[in-house]
């Protein structure tokens, strides 16, 4: 039990082969969340790197959400020489990771949660990690990045029961799951498909019509009207670089 605990910290189950090609085809998504200790604001945070692309008729992406599956604003954004690697750092006390690996046209995907969990006897709490969605060979028989390539970013997959029955991904995480579809058909990923940048401003976020907008707007140009805060940031340590580690093959590899 504690070894399947580690594995789905470290996300989904693939070969030695599977990594050596991914490696070789130049992606790069890093998977495995740690816990880390802010000492000024004495607390815990989980943090994961957005990362990963597409080449061809392979993809790996991995990014994260919120716990209701909306977007949640990043660290920092990174900028790296090359592509399909690391695009952002993301802190925050409880995230939800969501990795998808694509072969042709073929979909494997893994939804979980990551928070500190309890600690005892003044030792260092250990990272909790709990399975929220699990889908093996999905299909999706679109071109992606070719002459469908319109529907990016609307579509996603469609997952079945051993016994052949669909399985419904859940559906607060629906916008996360079509950004990420996207994202292992983008070629060459260069950019964040659904974490948010911290200095993305709220007139982004409301409706092209709201009055919010239209206020905000008004105080950007020197009217008298009150302008909307920035999101708060977690100040978390960072970490630099991209690791991919193998840890068995409990899904089956794609072909």
């Amino acid at each position: 039990m504690k070894q399947k605990r580690f594995s789905d910290v470290l996300g989904l189950r693939l070969t030695r082969q599977a990594l050596r090609v991914l490696k070789e085809r130049g992606i790069f998504a890093h998977s495995p969340v740690s816990l880390e200790h802010q000492h000024l604001a004495e607390r815990y945070v989980v943090r994961g790197l957005e990362s990963g692309g597409a080449v061809g008729d392979l993809g790996r992406y991995v990014t994260f959400t919120q716990e209701d599956g909306q977007p949640i604003e990043c660290l920092h954004p990174v900028e790296t020489i090359g592509v399909n690697g690391l695009h952002a750092v993301v802190v925050a006390p409880v995230l939800v990771r969501i990795e998808m690996l694509r072969q042709g046209r073929t979909y494997e995907l893994l939804i979980t949660q990551h928070q500190q969990g309890k600690a005892s006897d003044g030792k260092r709490p250990q990272l909790e990690t709990k399975v929220l969605f699990r889908g093996i060979h999905g299909r999706l028989e679109l071109d992606l990045s070719g002459k469908d390539k319109s529907r990016s970013g609307s579509v996603l997959p469609t997952f079945y029961s051993l016994a052949g029955e669909e399985v419904t991904i859940p559906r607060r995480f629906h916008e996360a799951i079509h950004a990420i579809t996207g994202a292992v058909n983008c070629v060459p990923c260069s950019h964040s498909h659904y974490v948010r940048s911290p200095h993305t401003e709220k007139e982004d976020c409301v409706p092209r019509n709201s009055s919010a907008r239209k206020s905000h707007i008004a105080s950007k140009s020197g009217s008298p009207a009150e302008s909307v805060e920035a999101p708060e940031r977690f100040n978390g340590p960072a970490r630099s670089g991209l690791e991919l580690q193998a840890n068995g093959g409990a899904i089956p590899e794609m072909a």
